[in-house]
This record gives C-alpha cells, structure tokens and sequence, in this order.
C-alpha cells in the first residue's frame, strides 16, 4: 500500500506575491505538500463573498485521502502477518455432529425401540419414483447450493416469497421427491447459530439446521484453541459473549466490561444503562493480558468500541493502561468476521457493515500510529470461508442421502457482487446473481460478474440451475398420485 510522499504530491503552481501559501504539513508520520490553490469541486454556500465573513484557505485539500487507507480482501493482495495466522486462517477440521432432531419444523414422529423408524407413504413413494429414475437421481445427489441470507431469502426479518419457495423444492417438493443439498452461507452474524437457525426457519417456514448453516464468525470458532483472554466486539446486547463460550473461548472480555470498569475509557459515551451495568463483569485491567480482538459483529458503540481497540492495539501486551514505544512490533493480533461494507435490510437501501468498522478502524490507526493495521478477515470472499463450507457441505450430504462426499456442481446464489459472487468465482463455484438485495443495476455486474447469470429472485436461480442439470423437462411440484413403478402420471410443474 502506497505511503504518504513527498514525491505524490500535486505540483506546486507558480507562487506570486499574494498567493504563496505552499507548506509541508505533517500528515500520518510523513511530510507531504498542499496547495491551496487546488481546484475543488465544493462550492462555497452563496452567490458571492458575504460581508460578514472571511475565507481563509485550507491546509489540505478538499479531496479525502482514503485512497490511502482502503484495503482490498481479494485473494491476489493479502499479506502475511507477523502476529497472527495471515492468509492460513484456521477452521474446524472435526466432522461436524448431527443435531436433526433439534431441527425447527420437524415433524417428532415417535420411533420404535429396536425397529426402523416409521416411513410415511410419500418417503416410499419418492424412494422409488428415484430407483425408476436413477440417472436424474444420480445427478440431483451431485449439485447443490449455497445461499447467501440477508437479500437473497430474507430482508432482515421480513421474508422474500420466491425464497420460501425455492427452498420448498429443495426440501422435496420436486418431480424425485428428493432433498437437494444445500447450505446457508452468510456474512451475517451476532448470534449463536441455534438462535438463529431457528429465526430462519420461522421466517422461511421450511427447516434449516445448525449442520448446514454457517455465518461469519462460525468459522471462528477454530480460534478458541489459541487463545486465553480474548475481547469479543459487536453484536446486541450480550449475544456475542454467548457466542464465543459456545465456540471453546475460556476467559472472554466484552466492551461493557472494560467501561464498567473505568467509565473514562470513552469519553464520547453518554449512556450505560443500569442493564448494561449489571450484566458487565467489571475487574482490574491493569492486571488481564487480553491476547486477541475478536469482531464478531457489527459495533453498536462506535466511539466506545474505536477506542478501546485503539487503547489494545498501542498496548504493551494487551495490557490496557500500557503503551509500547513502537507501535509496529507484536501488534495484538485481530480478526474481523467479514469484510461487507454494506447489507440488505428492511430499509429501502442498504445499510453500513462490518467492513465500514473496519475501514475506520484501518484509518484511525494509520492516522495516529503512522503504521499500517494488521487485520485478518474471515467472512465471504475469504478461502477460509469456503473451505469450511466444503466440509460442511460434504457432512450434509452424509447427514440427508448417508453419501459423505462433495457435490461437484455448487451454485452460489448472492445478492452482493463484492463478496458472494467474488468468493464463488475464486472459488469454481457457479455463481448467481440477484436482484433483490445490494444489487440493483441492470446486466451483470461491471467488476464482479455472475458467471452463471443474473436473476430477479432466487426462485429464477434456482429453476434454472435445477434444469440445467437435470433436465429442462424438470418437474418443480411433488405428485403424491405418481405411479411409482413408472415414474409417470399427472406429475405438473409450476412456474
């Protein structure tokens, strides 16, 4: 990343009497020039100059500097970090557990000791409609998809109806009777996945488990084997807090707990609540070695939580209280869940992101230490991410049709061009692009095109995967009146 110089400076003009006002300005531990002259496009209120008023020229100019600050998640501009894991980000390499039968919406028939469990006429019907049609079948069990959440199935709490129903035929309403595989693969997060797994299957009215769910920070969980002491950021209420004793972490520290204990940490903060204030675990900080940050979600207090990562990361170990003499060496490691700079929600357009938090957070550190922050993201488009979600794709499959193995054609279907598709492109997943989240133009998009296409909804998407792969006379409805030695009789689509 380019440094503040000298040498990229703008040119100096020619100086005359009236107008020499070159000088060097010291800016983020470097010496650059400005000329206030610049033409600017910001004009001044009113018609003219006003009586009352004097305008005196800026020191910088008009043009912000972020160019400088902005850091690209994509995998060709990465660095290695000297205290912490870079571009080898752990996952969970355990094969996951299943836990169907806390799944929401299942149907709790009783089980026989010793017996089979009971099958119902449609699980029989559909098992043999498959051996009649074991090509179609064959192919069905080898593809499968990766949803992306907020904007493409759901808006917030409110749900998109053409997700319900793609996810319906999925689920075995189809011509098979078959269960497709496919995972949910979100940069949302902020709960613990049972939580909101059960959210989501409210809201969708069909199931979705823990086994085939993964939001930014489920990866994260991997981390809990390194470190002691972490601060877990972001997030309502106490939810992350949660969230990091279900993931293995053994000693972890919240924001309010560091407020509570010293109220002159922030002085920008107004309230804490007497909730606040009785769910925080106050205690000397002078004496806690906090060895990692953790963002787990979006920041609710802004200024309290810049600053109290600001305070750790100039600290002598992680000691708050401290302050090492170079700010370069053994900076505390900090890990981001994602890198989404915006996200759908019930608001008309969509609303800032983790990555926004991180970008400040990027920007206010160059500005007083002069250096770079070293940060690693997980979250969509990071390797990381997908790695973890081929495992759990792989355990899926095991858990629905007791093959453990990958399906070969994946199908990404996302609303943000800058982190669902990018990741499925890097990827080789084949990647879907909607309409009804982030992205709102018209064709493909410019920078980060869907190399299978872009759809209206996620209906479309999947409709047309589904035909692609097994067939254009693929029937997307269930038939309980199908002849099950043919295959055949009444079985309608729907459109």
């Amino acid at each position: 990343m380019p440094s503040f110089q000298d040498n990229t400076a703008e040119p100096a003009r020619p100086q005359t009497p009236t107008n020499n006002l070159l000088q060097k300005v010291k800016s983020n531990g470097s010496t650059r020039k400005f000329d206030h002259n610049l033409q600017h496009s910001l004009p001044i209120p009113g018609d003219g100059a006003h009586p009352g008023s004097i305008e005196v020229p800026a020191t910088r100019s008009s043009m912000a500097e972020t160019d400088y600050l902005m850091h690209s998640l994509s995998l060709t501009d990465r660095r290695g970090s000297r205290n912490s894991f870079g571009a080898s980000l752990p996952i969970p390499k355990s094969k996951r557990q299943s836990r169907l039968s806390s799944v929401a919406n299942a149907d709790g028939r009783p089980t026989r000791p010793g017996m089979p469990a009971i099958q119902p006429t449609r699980d029989i019907l559909s098992s043999q409609i498959q051996d009649v049609k074991a090509k179609i079948t064959a192919a069905a069990k080898d593809m499968a998809f990766a949803f992306d959440i907020d904007g493409v199935l759901v808006h917030g709490d409110r749900l998109i109806p053409e997700g319900q129903r793609a996810l319906e035929i999925l689920n075995g309403d189809n011509e098979l009777g078959i269960k497709i595989p496919h995972i949910f693969l979100t940069n949302g997060s902020g709960k613990v996945e049972t939580a909101r797994c059960a959210q989501l299957s409210k809201i969708l009215r069909n199931p979705v488990s823990t086994d085939q769910f993964i939001q930014s920070h489920t990866p994260m969980s991997a981390l809990a084997d390194y470190y002691e002491t972490v601060l877990v950021v972001g997030g309502e209420n106490y939810q992350c807090r949660e969230v990091a004793k279900q993931y293995g972490f053994k000693d972890i520290v919240v924001p309010n707990d560091i407020y509570a204990s010293m109220p002159t940490i922030s002085p920008l903060r107004e309230h804490f609540t007497a909730e606040q204030r009785a769910t925080s675990t106050p205690r000397d900080f002078s004496k806690v070695k906090i060895n990692a940050i953790l963002v787990f979600s979006d920041s609710r207090e802004y200024a309290t939580d810049l600053q109290i990562i600001m305070d750790l990361l100039q600290s002598e170990d992680g000691v708050l209280g401290t302050r090492k003499k170079d700010p370069s060496v053994d900076q505390l490691p900090i890990y981001f869940s994602q890198g989404d700079l915006l996200c759908p929600t019930e608001h008309p357009t969509p609303r800032m992101s983790q990555g926004t938090f991180r970008i400040a957070l990027e920007a206010i550190y160059k500005a007083i230490t002069g250096h770079e922050l070293e940060r690693v993201v997980y979250g969509k488009p990071e390797l990381a991410t997908y790695k973890y979600a081929d495992e759990v794709m792989t355990s899926w499959m095991d858990t629905i049709h007791g093959e453990e193995k990958l399906p070969k054609n994946i199908y990404m279907i996302g609303d943000n061009p800058a982190s669902d598709i990018t990741g499925g492109n890097m990827y080789g997943w084949n990647t879907c692009l909607v309409r009804t989240g982030v992205y709102q133009g018209e064709g493909n998009d410019d920078e980060n095109p869907a190399n299978f296409g872009v759809f209206p909804n996620v209906l479309e998407a999947v409709q047309t995967a589904l035909r692609k792969e097994l067939g254009q006379d693929f029937m997307f409805k269930w038939n309980d009146n199908i002849n099950p030695v043919t295959g055949e009789n009444s079985v309608s689509a729907i459109e």
